[in-house]
């Protein structure tokens, strides 16, 4: 990735949160502790689907690919801000910084596709029950799971090819915690409009059409839920749809916010803030959404964890 580097920039500073180093060991305490609960959480979710053939279903397959993916997400950027609080060097290599960028979008990419196919499992299995194993089979499956790596090793290539064909000016500082591809083309000084026009058309693919095929499936829900005459039957359709909800919102409306929006209206601090609930708050509260409301879930973790700490499950 560093044979296109058109500056003859080595290296990038990543600013971070704070200079203080009373506030740098409590964010390193912090996101440690945050990206430790996200790594053991999704992983348990992960070993308690596979361990369990009673959640052999599309919906929890789904469910184990996201767990997967939002592991790979945080680790992208997390690790090296640990490792920049720990050695008080907030420099990342080039190479290291446009890696970083390709895993991000890689991994981002996976995610919305991957909440929109849950979507879309939610919407056969309530609006057409009767041909949820005809229309929801391990093929499909499979080619929904393909097809979002694909969309996502496809979007962070382009845009990481395109990186390098800035130039920086000696400009290396960015205000932010990890390599992201907005705040980079900010700090370019060379034509950033093809850029930025590859941005909106990818992220329409990637992001916002997959948004709006959620919010067609949740409307076709809706009306299709509120035709069951039991409330109690209302009330069951509308749980298994809400923790899909929740992550949802919290994804897209921080992911849209940042890069769908007129830039001239962010300030640093909201961009960082934003990332900070995608890219760690998120993944981290996954497997409490998921798993806390949901019965089988919580016996298939019953037979993983320890029972002291499944009492409060």
């Amino acid at each position: 990735m560093e044979g296109g580097n058109q500056s003859g920039i080595s290296e990038f500073i990543l600013l971070g949160f704070s200079d203080q180093p009373e506030q740098q060991r409590l964010l390193f305490f912090l996101f440690f502790l945050m990206y430790l609960i996200t790594s053991l959480g999704n992983l348990f979710i992960i070993l308690a689907i596979v361990t369990n053939s009673s959640l052999h279903t599309p919906m929890y397959f789904f469910l184990s690919n996201l767990s997967m993916v939002d592991i790979c997400f945080t680790s992208t950027t997390i690790p090296k801000m640990l490792a920049n609080y720990i050695s008080g060097n907030k420099a990342i290599p080039y190479g290291g910084c446009l890696t970083q960028v390709f895993f991000f979008i890689l991994f981002a990419v996976i995610d919305s596709i991957l909440l929109a196919s849950m979507a879309y499992d939610r919407y056969v299995a309530i609006c057409a029950p009767l041909h949820y194993s005809m229309i929801m089979t391990p093929k499909v499956c499979v080619i929904l799971i393909v097809m979002s790596w694909f969309m996502g090793f496809a979007d962070g290539l382009i845009s990481t090819i395109l990186l390098t064909h800035l130039s920086f000016c000696g400009h290396s500082e960015i205000p932010h915690f990890f390599c992201d591809l907005s705040p980079l083309l900010k700090l370019a000084c060379s034509d950033t409009s093809i850029n930025d026009m590859m941005v909106n058309l990818l992220g329409a693919l990637t992001v916002n059409i997959p948004f709006v095929g959620i919010l067609a499936s949740y409307t076709r829900i809706f009306v299709t839920v509120m035709k069951i005459p039991s409330t109690v039957g209302k009330w069951k359709a509308f749980s298994t749809c809400g923790s899909h909800l929740t992550v949802v919102t919290l994804f897209y409306g921080t992911l849209i916010g940042v890069y769908f929006t007129p830039t001239s209206t962010h300030t640093t601090q909201q961009d960082t803030a934003a990332a900070v609930m995608y890219t760690v708050v998120t993944p981290m509260l996954n497997p409490f959404i998921y798993s806390l409301r949901n019965k089988d879930m919580k016996v298939a973790l019953r037979k993983l964890i320890p029972r002291k700490l499944c009492l409060s499950l």
